[in-house]
């Protein structure tokens, strides 16, 4: 399986998709067609926690206080099901692996994957 999520207002997430061969990926953008539960499940399983898949950088981290509470790992999956912005884009599946976020190493590692 092949599958990018990823948010069409983002212009990190554009620049990626136009940098690396997304042909024969399904895509998913999330904010018109957010994550289920068997999709974050899905993403979990392949990667070691569900707060690796959660984007601290989100607007509504900083708006609604999270650094300062202790969050679990079923409030990290919690929140990225209420909220599209939580979910770290984008997100990668190239089989059983996945790529997750915008870091050079990330990108890079992913566009050795799909050649």
């Amino acid at each position: 399986m092949k599958k990018v999520y990823f948010l069409q207002t983002c212009d990190t997430c554009r620049r990626i998709l136009k940098e690396v061969n997304i042909e024969g990926f399904e895509k998913q953008e999330i904010k018109a067609n957010p994550v289920n539960v068997a999709q974050l499940e899905e993403m979990r399983k392949l990667t070691d926690s569900y707060e690796s898949l959660f984007n601290k950088r989100a607007k509504m981290y900083k708006a609604m206080d999270l650094k300062s509470q202790t969050l679990l790992e079923k409030d990290y999956r919690q929140f990225i099901l209420d909220e599209y912005t939580f979910l770290k884009r984008p997100v990668f599946i190239v089989e059983n692996e996945i790529f997750i976020g915008n870091s050079k190493k990330v990108v890079e590692a992913l566009k050795e994957r799909i050649g």
